[in-house]
């Protein structure tokens, strides 16, 4: 191997070995990898150092209270040097400083860029919680500063946005739950009771073991639970809100939420209780059909054998019984009715 090729290997192996290494600030030194002085090779393009030289500036200003000029400063390494190993840095403490004045949007972009351009970055839990603050805040309806000045218009669909990202980005990250159960707040505060549902639907299904999961369960079920309308209509909300607070005093016998959902479940056992004695009354005073008034009594003492709705059922049972053996057919007038 020729004595250029062997400088080139070198170096390449110096910028891999840098660029994984952990940068490190002190006020005397600088930045430095845990390894040493950090080296000019690690950003390409870069001229005697200059990357090194705005990063020591950079941090110098933030510890000195000049964030405007730290935040300035670091920006220009991750536009001049996007590839080198001060990038991720000065993207994470560009993120950080956007944040402190309130600027969601371009603190969520440097974070995202800091996390996607950087994969290696060390930051990484501590950007993805960043991003998951920003996110709830702006669900809650935090409003983004112009300028860092200036309060702007709140902005929930743009928090939604935010998590869905965040998701994506770190799908095993334990904010990850915590995204879900925001989410669910956020569609229902922008009025999309489906998309929220369907955020809590998703934690319950991706992420079982989370301590939020029987929160999930119960703020599932009293969702459901809010859209039935009464015994006279579709009962689907009905069965599915009974599903999910079932399913949550099986799964979670101890929590101390149980006696709620063990109440929710018998209200709405009453409303399908009485939907179904609706609709045997039906049956068996309009339409003198005493095998289907039978089937919708029997569901209705089915559905919730020890309840008052149940005892109407088999009244009406017994009137059904006592009716039907001198039940004469109604005569028709003028073959119409």
């Amino acid at each position: 191997m020729t004595a250029p090729r062997r400088l080139l290997l070198a170096a390449a192996l110096l910028t891999v070995l840098s660029v994984r290494a952990d940068l490190i600030w002190s006020p005397e030194t600088g930045w430095r990898s845990a390894g040493g002085v950090v080296s000019p090779l690690v950003a390409p393009g870069d001229q005697g150092g200059k990357a090194l030289d705005l990063m020591n500036a950079a941090r110098s200003a933030e510890e000195q209270g000049a964030k405007g000029r730290a935040l300035s400063l670091y920006e220009s390494v991750a536009k001049q040097f996007p590839h080198s190993i001060y990038a991720g840095e000065a993207l994470y403490r560009a993120g950080n400083l956007r944040l402190d004045r309130h600027q969601y949007v371009t603190a969520f972009e440097h974070y995202q860029d800091a996390i996607q351009q950087h994969p290696d970055n060390t930051h990484f839990n501590e950007i993805i919680g960043q991003e998951y603050t920003i996110s709830a805040a702006l669900i809650d309806g935090a409003r983004g500063y112009w300028w860092g000045v200036i309060p702007g218009f709140t902005n929930r669909r743009q928090g939604v946005d935010y998590g869905e990202t965040i998701l994506k980005t770190a799908p095993s990250s334990d904010y990850a739950p915590l995204v879900l159960m925001n989410l669910s707040r956020g569609h229902q505060r922008l009025g999309e009771k489906d998309e929220s549902k369907d955020a809590l639907d998703r934690l319950i299904s991706d992420y079982p073991r989370s301590l939020l999961a029987p929160d999930a369960y119960l703020r599932l079920a009293q969702a459901y639970a809010a859209d039935v309308q009464g015994p006279e209509y579709d009962q689907g909300a009905t069965n599915q809100a009974i599903t999910y607070f079932e399913d949550f005093t099986l799964q979670f016998p101890k929590d101390p939420n149980v006696p709620s959902a063990a109440k929710g479940i018998a209200d709405l056992r009453t409303v399908l209780a009485k939907g179904k004695i609706q609709i045997g009354d039906f049956y068996f005073y309009k339409r003198d059909n005493f095998v289907a008034a039978r089937v919708f009594y029997n569901e209705a003492i089915t559905t919730y054998p020890d309840s008052a709705e149940a005892a109407i059922a088999r009244s009406r049972l017994a009137e059904v019984d006592k009716v039907e053996p001198t039940y004469k057919p109604r005569k028709k007038f003028l073959g119409i009715f």
